[in-house]
């Protein structure tokens, strides 16, 4: 094949649930040789194994062939190529439903298939060969959750991904294949890239970690939400690859949005972790070595990057049911709402109990997402908001109808939301690790059934170990967060936000922030003003584990990472931010004692 020097990929969905008419617009907007959709997360292949279990001919994205109906006939038309993992945990349904809509609509697109990620009834007959299945955050024998898994899968790299291609597939459906996989396999592909590329890879990786969340890039979540010129019909985002692991950040003319220089940095430090091993099953890219400047409008160039041999394991994702939750909530008015959503706490609890085996009390209007960070002495109306988790649904029916019997207990002003809960169940993640080569991924075609299939080789497997790098940890608060947050307050203080952008959020109990220095003098200053410690004592009411800094010079950024911070994350957490992805809003809201001459350089970066 004729190799090219450049492709365009776009992204038209970061999640289940994203924007449905992204697909039609990153279609009809432009030229694209590629088009990756993600609608993974960790609970959702649990959903879809529950969809399948109901309906074998369920548990994918069914949006997603909803999408297609309308674009199918311009992808084929344009050679657009679409890779998605909407497959989920049944692709070979997904590939029939796509079958069905094209002949439907007269047309007959070539449909490739990658799976056996999915390993949910080989989970046994692996750990008789060795597979322990660990939790790979906190160390706990598989063993605790073994007869509870509901779903199970394998993320894949590009390589099952690269092997599909082979055959010039319209559209390729994938299980979990990972969010940069399904980008990355496009540029080996066209490119010719050895899989042993670690730079060009890495490139690739950093590029489909930019685009992988959709609109996150294109100025959606951004700190400085107010010079976006619009949010109407939003741009998502594209990537102009070059050959040589050179690329751009752009999105279509004429949508909304921004890309900028900030919007592609907030989001490299989203879900970054170690700085320097963000690894995939591909490569481990180095984001400490990347390099960004801007390209004239809404776009963006990316460089420099670094990249490393992969591990020798696989990442397992699996779910489990872990007991039941509940939570309910009342609206108690002013005036004293604060004092009154008190009041009527200590009224619920002491006829309730805490005997369960985690409650949470949240007061929206006040402190619900960022509690003493907030600043707030009262709010005018304030949502108390009670939840609890235990395995007795008993004692949780019981919780459920005390909620209602609230209001003719307490102070006035109150009305009750929705009434009596009702308990649901609780999904936990367990991540693991298992050797590559366990395993097998599967690729095929689909052509009124599954054509063609074969097994093919595991993603490339290395030794690799992460590289040291200077880092600061904080292991308890030194002080009240009263204290700390005073100490911010001086003759020059300013919000933290007038001299950083934020991003943060993540999966599991470890939550993410990512603060960049909107100028060099900024960034110098907060290395001193805004430690691991500050952070840790600014969010103990939130973070309950350990609190490390990383620092990234070649962005102006600091990296955080709050180690049991969410709650236990996903559905077991009892928090409405249950990804932390407010936590950036927090602390750029903290007041800091910034230098006057600081502020100067920040000014005068902004005019440049």
């Amino acid at each position: 094949m004729t190799r090219k020097k450049t492709i365009r990929i776009g992204n038209a969905g970061g999640y289940w649930g994203d924007d449905p008419g992204a697909l039609s617009l990153q279609v009809n907007g432009g030229h694209l040789d590629y088009i990756s959709m993600d609608f993974l997360a960790e609970i959702t292949m649990s959903i879809m194994q529950k969809q399948r279990s109901h309906d074998p001919k369920l548990g994918y994205a069914r949006d997603f062939v909803s999408m297609l109906e309308e674009v199918l006939p311009t992808l084929l038309k344009n050679k657009t190529k679409i890779i998605t993992n909407a497959g989920g945990v049944n692709p070979v349904a997904c590939a029939e439903a796509i079958a069905s809509l094209a002949t439907k609509l007269g047309l007959k697109p070539k449909i490739a298939i990658v799976h056996g990620d999915d390993i949910l009834t080989q989970l046994d007959d692996l750990r008789g060969k060795g597979c322990a299945f660990k939790n790979m955050e906190d160390g706990r024998e598989f063993s605790t959750v073994a007869g509870k898994v509901e779903a199970a899968n394998v993320y894949f790299g590009a390589g099952p991904v690269v092997e599909a291609l082979k055959w010039d597939p319209d559209i390729i459906v994938t299980g979990r294949v990972t969010d940069t996989g399904i980008t990355v396999a496009a540029m080996i592909h066209e490119f010719g890239w050895s899989n042993k590329d670690w730079d060009k890879l890495a490139a690739g990786i950093v590029a489909g970690h930019i685009i992988e969340c959709g609109c996150q890039s294109t100025g959606g979540n951004f700190t400085d939400w107010h010079l976006i010129p619009s949010f109407n019909k939003m741009g998502y985002p594209i990537i102009e690859m070059n050959d040589d692991g050179t690329f751009v950040v752009t999105k279509h003319p004429g949508t909304g949005g921004l890309v900028s220089v900030d919007t592609v940095r907030e989001q490299l430090f989203y879900e970054m972790g170690n700085p320097k091993a963000y690894i995939t099953p591909d490569v481990v890219a180095d984001f400490a070595s990347i390099r960004l400047a801007a390209d004239g409008k809404d776009r963006v160039k990316v460089s420099g990057v670094k990249g490393y041999e992969p591990t020798p394991l696989y990442k397992v994702s699996m779910a489990y049911q872990d007991g039941y939750k509940v939570l309910g909530t009342i609206c108690i008015s002013g005036p004293h709402a604060r004092k009154k959503a008190e009041q009527f706490s200590e009224i619920f609890w002491s006829k309730v109990g805490k005997n369960f085996a985690a409650t949470e009390t949240e007061f929206f209007g006040w402190n619900a997402c960022h509690r003493s960070l907030g600043h707030s002495e009262d709010g005018n109306e304030i949502i108390l908001r009670v939840g609890a988790r235990d395995s007795d649904q008993a004692k949780l029916r019981k919780f459920s109808k005390m909620v209602p019997a609230l209001i003719l207990s307490g102070p006035p002003g109150v009305c009750v939301l929705g009434g009596a809960p009702k308990p649901t169940e609780v999904v936990s993640y367990w991540p693991a690790l298992m050797p590559k080569s366990a395993v097998r991924p599967r690729v095929a075609l689909y052509d009124g059934g599954v054509k063609e299939e074969r097994l093919v080789d595991a993603d490339v497997i290395g030794n690799f170990e992460a590289p040291t790098m200077d880092t600061q940890v904080a292991k308890s608060a030194s002080k009240p967060v009263s204290s700390a947050i005073k100490e911010g307050f001086g003759t020059t203080s300013v919000p933290l936000s007038t001299i950083a952008l934020g991003r943060s959020g993540d999966k599991g109990d470890m939550a993410n922030i990512g603060i960049l220095a909107r100028s060099p003098k900024a960034f110098a200053w907060l290395d001193q003003w805004l430690t691991a410690q500050r952070v840790k004592d600014l969010f103990q009411e939130i973070c309950f584990g350990s609190v490390v800094r990383y620092k990234l010079d070649n962005m102006n950024g600091y990296n955080f990472l709050l180690d049991a911070s969410l709650g236990g994350g996903g559905t077991l957490t009892l928090r409405t931010d249950a990804q932390g992805k407010t936590f950036a809003q927090a602390l750029l809201r903290q007041m800091a004692p910034v230098p006057n001459d600081v502020l100067e350089d920040v000014r005068n970066h902004q005019r440049a």
